[in-house]
């Protein structure tokens, strides 16, 4: 299989093979690979990457996520594969090369994180950018990906080495772009839409997350840190609104436990958040 066969965007690339400067998969075909990103840490961003995993996965999609936060990876725990392991796989006569497995989810989502390459998950990362982003093109690279309909990178936040080089590296098909309803916050999420647009990448939208609090008796949306509508936020962004998603203590406490996939596949609730994004796909 080609590099050209394995890139997302080979349907609208005019780029020559042999000049083209993309990262590719060695070890898998992958239709489109979308980031999900946001300019502040604490915002949501690996649950929302989570669950639009899992909301695919029931779509029947073939999904895999690639944890691109190397020096703070959460995907396994929260995807309840925290206390798995990747495998290596050495083939004979390239033992420069190693093939990585990915961990498989109960539903069969294929992920690929720094936490599944060490001993422990609370085993610090100190290493500086160089080093940091030579791993994440390995276990872009090198893992055993096969077919997949969907590969969704759980991104740092920010606007710096990682971002830049998946922006510039890989074959991205959209971005997601996660925030809060803060004024503060969008001040700095904007920066990273800014840098969407520079790149040339296209922006799906933005999800606004722990959006309000629903009442247990009448409904009624209660808003917690902002006044204003995740519309209102998203306007101010430049960008489409796929979904308000409100603070949800029992889906907090599903992810503490390991149960978020089971707890998302029973649930109605993410249903405007995989439709807007199916759409925003076309």
């Amino acid at each position: 299989m080609s590099n050209c066969d394995s890139c997302s965007s080979k349907d609208s690339c005019n780029s020559n093979e042999k000049d083209c400067s993309r990262m590719f998969a060695k070890y898998g075909n992958i239709k489109n690979i979308i980031g999900v990103i946001s300019g502040k840490g604490g915002v949501g961003k690996s649950t929302v990457t989570g669950i639009l995993a899992v909301e695919l996965s029931k779509k029947g999609f073939k999904v895999g996520v690639l944890d691109a936060d190397i020096t703070g990876p959460s995907m396994p725990r929260i995807l309840g594969i925290n206390e798995k392991r990747s495998e290596m796989i050495i083939v004979e006569g390239n033992e420069d090369q190693p093939q990585l497995v990915p961990v498989e989810t109960e539903s069969g989502i294929k992920v690929m994180s720094l936490n599944l390459l060490i001993e422990s998950e609370d085993q610090p990362v100190i290493w500086r950018g160089p080093l940091i982003t030579g791993v994440l093109n390995q276990m872009y690279e090198d893992t055993v990906w096969g077919e997949l309909d969907y590969l969704l990178i759980d991104m740092p936040p920010g606007t710096g080495d990682i971002a830049l080089t998946i922006m510039q590296s890989m074959p991205i098909t959209g971005m997601v772009v996660v925030s809060t309803p803060q004024d503060m916050v969008s001040m700095i999420v904007k920066k990273v839409v800014s840098m969407i647009e520079k790149m040339n990448i296209y922006l799906l939208g933005v999800v606004e997350n722990m959006s309000y609090i629903k009442c247990g008796s009448c409904g009624e949306k209660i808003r917690v840190f902002s006044k204003k509508t995740g519309e209102e936020h998203a306007s101010y962004l430049g960008a489409k609104l796929l979904a308000e998603m409100p603070i949800n203590v029992d889906m907090a406490e599903s992810l503490e436990k390991g149960e978020m996939e089971s707890f998302i596949r029973n649930s109605q609730e993410y249903n405007e958040l995989i439709n807007n994004f199916m759409k925003a796909l076309g």
